[in-house]
């Protein structure tokens, strides 16, 4: 069969395979949380909604994609951990658990509201993110678990947020599950004076949640606009209950500011459009006006910028310049100096350098890229490549830009972003 008549009949298996993965992208975390609710075991939950994944591969090429495919799935799930149940000792006991339940609900009634309570948390997704970021585990074995079973994210693509290798992500991993396991952590959301020692562990993965959703790590794809959104819609939530925490509304300003940009990051073929190229006036006025609003309840309270209210601040600078070249890019690396200062990283100087690029010139961004470069922390990070590119070829030094648009693109997981360096070296090339 030629290309063209395999795109006009897809093999079916192949699109039950495209759908099943569509439904797990976006539906797992609420999969995996309500099943850790109705298990009590957070390690199982997960390995029963892989279960259920394995039987939709299985039956959906034969019966058809259901109509709600996560109500689906979780439902097969249930029934796995019944049938497994069955063979364990405690079956009556963990069944009479999941029977005073649902009887519970079926009690309140489907339009009845249980009394409103202002520091319990209510959404079982964000619950899910409390109890990952329980205090028993290390602070990379938060991040890691939770970007896996919340954010749905492969351990290649957490292993590239998080600048460490694949191997290590799959360790945290496995033994953060163990660690809970054994510390038999509940279903349960700490009460509002023991939010402190995990508030940052949960900001902390909302970010990187948001950024996957923003700059798709692999995949054909390059945005992944629900994945961001989940992690916006958390961040409100968690605003909502801890007002007093500047840094949870500085991370819902910096999240609903650079959301606003969605709109115009992909072409109509789905190909990144970078920042310089964007037509602002497709960016999301309503998302600047609330990312705006936040950054002002931040200042309300009195104890300053943060972390993430710094770099909501940066992102308020772009949203409203009317281009780049009307950016106010001084303040940018004002800005970039402060946050290196309070939260240092190779990835803020990396950023820094693009902005002293636009206010004193390429060189001066190179010779901070180039230090980065000697340091070595940016050696698995696409980005270090392609912002030596950049500015090269601002430069003239056209060999050297390409080389290192060709290393960026061999660094990168993304199929789209590869595509986009290929083709900045290609137009050096042919200049």
């Amino acid at each position: 069969m030629s290309d063209a008549a395999a795109q006009r009949h897809p093999d079916p298996a192949e699109s039950v395979r495209r759908s099943v993965a569509a439904v797990w992208r976006i539906e797992s975390p609420r999969i995996i949380a309500t099943l850790t609710r109705a298990v009590g075991d957070f390690g199982l939950a997960e390995d029963l909604a892989q279960e259920s994944l394995v039987d939709a591969l299985t039956q959906w090429p034969e019966t058809g994609i259901p109509r709600n495919p996560g109500a689906w799935l979780t439902t097969v799930a249930k029934r796995r951990a019944i049938d497994r149940w069955r063979r364990d000792e405690r079956y009556a006991e963990r069944l009479a658990t999941i029977a005073r339940t649902l009887a519970a609900d079926d009690a309140r009634g489907p339009t009845t509201d249980p009394p409103w309570d202002p520091d319990r948390i209510d959404d079982d997704v964000l619950r899910l993110v409390f109890i990952a970021c329980h205090p028993v585990l290390a602070r990379e074995a938060q991040v890691a678990l939770t970007l896996r079973v919340v954010g749905g994210l492969a351990s290649e693509d957490i292993a590239r947020a998080c600048l460490v290798p694949t191997a290590t992500v799959q360790q945290r991993i496995l033994r953060a599950k163990k660690t809970l396991a054994a510390a038999r952590v509940p279903f349960e959301v700490p009460e509002r004076l023991e939010f402190g020692p995990r508030l940052a562990g949960v900001l902390g993965v909302l970010y990187l949640m948001f950024n996957e959703g923003y700059a798709a790590s692999r995949g054909s794809t390059w945005l992944r606009p629900e994945l961001g959104r989940e992690s916006l819609r958390l961040g409100r939530i968690l605003a909502g209950l801890v007002p007093d925490e500047p840094e949870v509304h500085g991370l819902v300003a910096l999240m609903e500011l650079t959301a606003a940009r969605f709109p115009a990051r992909v072409d109509a073929d789905g190909d990144p459009v970078l920042l310089a190229d964007q037509d602002r006036r497709r960016w999301d006025r309503g998302c600047i006006t609330r990312g705006r609003t936040a950054l002002r309840r931040v200042d309300a309270l009195g104890r300053g910028r943060g972390a993430y209210a710094l770099q909501a601040t940066i992102a308020e600078c772009h949203a409203i310049a009317p281009s780049v070249a009307d950016t106010d890019w001084e303040r940018i690396v004002l800005l970039y100096d402060a946050l290196g200062r309070i939260a240092p990283s190779p990835v803020v100087e990396l950023n820094r350098a693009a902005a002293v690029a636009m206010v004193s010139g390429p060189a001066a961004g190179l010779r901070i890229v180039d230090a980065l470069v000697d340091n070595g922390q940016l050696d698995r990070y696409h980005l270090l490549p392609a912002t030596r590119g950049e500015l090269l070829a601002r430069l003239g030094r056209s060999d050297e830009a390409r080389a290192e648009f060709e290393a960026a693109a061999r660094l990168a997981g993304n199929d789209r972003e590869r595509t986009m360096l290929l083709r900045k070296a290609a137009a050096i090339r042919s200049a």
